[in-house]
């Protein structure tokens, strides 16, 4: 005989919590989305088990051994940690970016409790990074032996001599970024990555809109995807134009960590993305917020923005000079049409069945603000023309699977316990996201209103 699917989930949650009572956590009465892109379900009974969740359930109620910890949230709504596909840590402190000295293990543990109290509870820093400090801190966040988002990385990544990134905005280290010049020297710097234990390979292929005066050759760059592959890693690309990318397609690359930006993707494009199964991280709060904090548009006075400024950040957002500036740049039109384009290729990839991912570059610069641009994107991706749910899925189980992950991004039996509390209902309004109450990482609290954190 089967049971009725609420009398199943009773008796698995009487079980669960006879097995472990002292460490099992009950949490009753919120709106759960699951990160799935399914509809939100109203007053979900998830029991939390060491690190992971041991039932997901309707309306659950039974009788509970004493002692076991019992968290109400009716009126809330809790959907999946957000999950970053394209981030860099240990690049900015306040108003600084890209010197050898800001990649410490310090600042880099700052920008990754910055994000976790952001309800992003997974981080890629893809490339320019110091293994120094990386991979000590990778496996320690691993281990859960340090509070921060779980960290997952591309090594140095591999640029161009006089090209991308550009030295002056990306100082490092040269222990943090490799520049080979030929097709060897391209597959030494893969294979040393790989030595290294990399997640990704990450190469900065174009010329940022025209404002560097060389590209990465192709045959670097072939050199670096099929040296990469052999070793088993899969490359990440920076790229803006709908050439390059393309090409990289076509070549093999398995993620582009850029939208592209200068013209409407086609058909041909499309078909190849599919047919190569090659990931799309759009990024569109990049080119945002190049511009838009000059414009102070009214959320920048509510405290889910100011309470992840770092002060000298706040400061140079309230100088007029450097509003004005900012204003007159030849630049801003060239970012305003940009955005627009990459929303317009996102919405037509994401329709047509190609595998997208989430990121914003935060991190990389002062003005990619770590946490509030993860939900900066969330709304630009609605404002791009996906309902808040897809959205929600594609920033929690769809970036979780561009890595690999299979053990977190969505609420279900087993996975991890990484999940936002918020007020509101996201899969209404995806402004409800930013009203967070409570982070909770690996099956514990980790931290609550936003208010209460200081960058």
């Amino acid at each position: 005989m089967t049971l009725p699917r609420p009398l199943i989930l009773a008796t698995a949650l009487a079980a669960s919590l006879a097995g472990g009572a002292q460490a099992a956590t009950v949490i009753r009465g919120a709106r759960v989305i699951d990160g799935t892109g399914a509809p939100a379900q109203g007053d979900v009974t998830l029991v939390v088990d060491g690190e992971n969740f041991t039932v997901v359930g309707p309306g659950l109620r039974v009788k509970m051994p004493d002692g076991t910890r019992v968290v109400d949230y009716t009126g809330k709504t809790i959907l999946p940690g957000l999950v970053s596909d394209h981030s860099h840590i240990g690049q900015v402190d306040g108003t600084a970016s890209g010197q050898p000295t800001l990649y410490t293990r310090d600042n880099a543990l700052r920008q990754l409790r910055q994000w976790v109290a952001y309800g992003v509870t997974t981080v890629t820093s893809l490339g320019l990074n110091n293994p120094d400090v990386f991979y000590p801190l990778r496996a320690e966040l691993h281990a859960g032996k340090v509070g921060g988002a779980d960290l997952f990385g591309a090594d140095h990544g591999i640029g161009v001599p006089n090209g991308a990134p550009p030295a002056k905005m990306m100082q490092v280290g040269t222990n943090q970024l490799d520049r080979p010049s030929t097709p060897d020297e391209a597959r030494a710097a893969v294979d040393a990555a790989a030595a290294r234990g990399t997640d990704l390979v990450k190469i900065w292929v174009d010329d940022f809109n025209g404002s560097l005066k060389v590209k990465m050759a192709p045959e670097v760059w072939r050199a670096v995807i099929d040296e990469a592959h052999a070793k088993h890693v899969r490359v990440a690309a920076h790229v803006y134009y709908l050439a390059d990318a393309r090409e990289l397609v076509d070549a093999g690359v398995d993620i582009l960590a850029h939208g592209v930006r200068d013209k409407p993707v086609d058909k041909g494009f499309i078909d190849a993305m599919k047919a190569h199964g090659t990931w799309y991280i759009a990024t569109l709060d990049l080119n945002e917020a190049a511009f838009i904090y000059a414009r102070h548009p009214a959320w920048m006075e509510q405290p889910f923005f100011t309470h992840a400024v770092q002060p000298a950040l706040a400061k140079q957002f309230a100088d007029g000079a450097w509003r004005d500036k900012v204003q007159g740049d030849g630049a801003t039109p060239v970012n305003e049409a940009a955005l627009k384009t990459n929303e317009q290729n996102f919405k037509t990839l994401y329709d047509a069945g190609v595998k997208v991912g989430f990121g914003t570059d935060s991190g990389a610069t002062p003005l990619r603000i770590p946490g509030f641009a993860e939900h900066r994107e969330l709304a630009l991706m609605v404002d791009a023309g996906l309902t808040p749910l897809q959205a929600i899925n594609v920033a929690t189980q769809r970036a979780a699977a561009l890595l690999g992950l299979d053990d977190r991004g969505v609420i279900a039996r087993g996975k991890r316990a990484d999940f936002i509390v918020v007020d509101g209902d996201p899969s209404q309004d995806i402004e409800a996201t930013t009203h967070i109450q409570a982070v909770w990482q690996r099956g514990q609290q980790v931290s609550g209103p936003v208010t209460a954190f200081t960058p």
